[in-house]
Formats: C-alpha cells, structure tokens, sequence
C-alpha cells in the first residue's frame, strides 16, 4: 500500500531560471527561497517517486493529437530539450521513470470512468525544468510524468481535473509498487501568453486561488467559471494541474510560501506546499 508523503503546487515560469536577472531581488529572493523550503520537505519526505502533473507546451503533442489526460509510463524522462534551453536556462537532464506506478494509475483510471492516453516516451520542457532544478538539483529522483491538456481548448473542465485527482490517490493507495510517493502539480497562476495581456497580471485572481488552496477548498476552485479563469489570461488554465494535486489530498490545507506578482517573468509566482 503506498501512501502521499508530500505534495506541491507551483508556478513554472521559465523565467525564473531563465531570466533571474531581470526580476526585482526581493522577488527572485523570496521565491527562491521557498523553492528552497519545498527542496528540504522533499528530502525529508524520502519518497520513492515524484508523480509530476503539468501540461505540455507542444513538446509531445501538437493540434494533430491533444489528449486531455496523458500517464506516462517512460522508462527515463529526458527534458527540457535543446530548443528549451536558453530559454529556461537548464540543461537537459535524464530522470529514471517509475513505469510500474505509471501503470498502475492507469488500471485505476480505466477502472474510474477515465480513458487517459499513455506514452512510453515523454520529454519535459518548462513545466518540470524549472521546479526540478529548485526542488532536486543532485539527484534525478524517479518519476511519473503525467500530462493534462491546459493548452489548447476544448480542454478538461476544472472539474474533471479535480476528480483526476481522486483516482490518483486511490492508484496510490492500491497499489504496492512505491510506498512512499509525493506529488508536484506545476502552472499557473495567472500570465498571458503571446495575446496583447502578455505581462499582465490578474492579482486578485491570483490572491483568491491561494486563499482557497490554503484552506484547502480545492473544490470551490473546481466550481470557477470558464470566465473567471480566461479573465486570468490563458496561462492560468493551468490551474488545472494544481486542482489533480488537490483532488488527491481533499480538505488538505496548503501553506503557502511564496507569492510574487513578477512582471519580467510574465507571470503571478506562486510557490505552495500541503500540511500533510
């Protein structure tokens, strides 16, 4: 029986490791400094496998094949590649993939009303490379990279996200293959990206997300309108992948570490951790 040590939810704009420069010190500061504090909880965690939960950035699939759910079932997840390095200024790195777990998820999902797509070959791009680089920059921990389609509309509702969530819990639970399993959802909060708004920031939208993930009323955020979240420009539909995380820790308070509203990153940082 496994069991979720620890989980995260954070921003992953490149920028932060791509153009640190360019951020006003007491930002970069406090944002890394809680990327800090997230690294030592994970150490102390001890798990046996990270399960990343992000989108992609048309790295792996394209208009011609968008699945709303992809589980990975790699045996290595390389990333982010070549074309991705000067932007988030990390070199590509190999992590081992844990399939196993992978498939499990999977029986869980198809067993729960799921039909999620899987790939024995996924590479990451920004929405691992920078939180990984914070979070475990000597060791390649092993993971399960799974994908959800926060890119191009039609896309899983909030809902559905949140509901993904709870049949990864019980695939972690279930399942006898890694004991010890944390959880990192990456994205968000909100940015705009290549619209006019690239570089606004919606900080009352930002604000409200982490007042209900820090009382842990995953839920309520399920129920935000389509309106409500476009308002926070098309970067924040990646709110979804913090809600997986939430769907599998329901009623979980989430300290919140770090907030900055970093213009020359295009984007509201949010860096969050669960009181397990």
């Amino acid at each position: 029986m496994g069991e979720i040590v620890a989980a995260f939810a954070t921003s992953h704009a490149p920028g932060m490791t791509g153009l640190p420069q360019l951020a006003d010190s007491r930002q970069r500061e406090n944002v890394y400094r809680a990327f800090g504090e997230l690294r030592r909880r994970l150490e102390a965690a001890r798990p046996d496998v990270l399960v990343g939960i992000s989108n992609d950035h048309m790295t792996n699939f394209f208009l011609n094949n968008m699945p709303a759910f992809c589980v990975g079932i790699a045996d290595v997840y390389p990333g982010p590649p070549p074309e991705f390095e000067p932007i988030v200024g990390v070199k590509m790195r190999r992590f081992p993939g844990h399939a196993e777990l992978g498939r499990a998820i999977l029986r869980e999902a198809f067993e729960s009303g799921f039909d999620p797509a899987f790939s024995g070959e996924l590479i990451f791009d920004d929405n691992f490379a920078g939180p990984l680089h914070f979070l475990t920059p000597e060791k390649e921990i092993p993971l399960v990279l799974i994908l959800i389609n926060a890119a191009e509309p039609p896309l899983p509702s909030l809902q559905r996200c949140y509901q993904f969530g709870a049949v990864l819990r019980r695939a972690i639970e279930k399942q006898t293959v890694a004991q010890r399993v944390a959880l990192l959802g990456t994205g968000g909060i909100s940015h705009w990206v290549g619209t006019p708004e690239m570089g606004q920031i919606n900080t009352a939208f930002d604000q409200k997300i982490l007042d209900l993930i820090s009382r842990g009323k995953g839920e309520e955020i399920a129920r935000l309108s389509d309106e409500e979240v476009t308002a926070a420009g098309n970067g924040a539909y990646e709110i979804r992948n913090w809600l997986a995380v939430m769907g599998a820790l329901p009623g979980v308070k989430f300290e919140v570490l770090a907030y900055e509203p970093v213009h020359p990153w295009i984007t509201g940082i949010g860096v969050t951790a669960a009181l397990l």
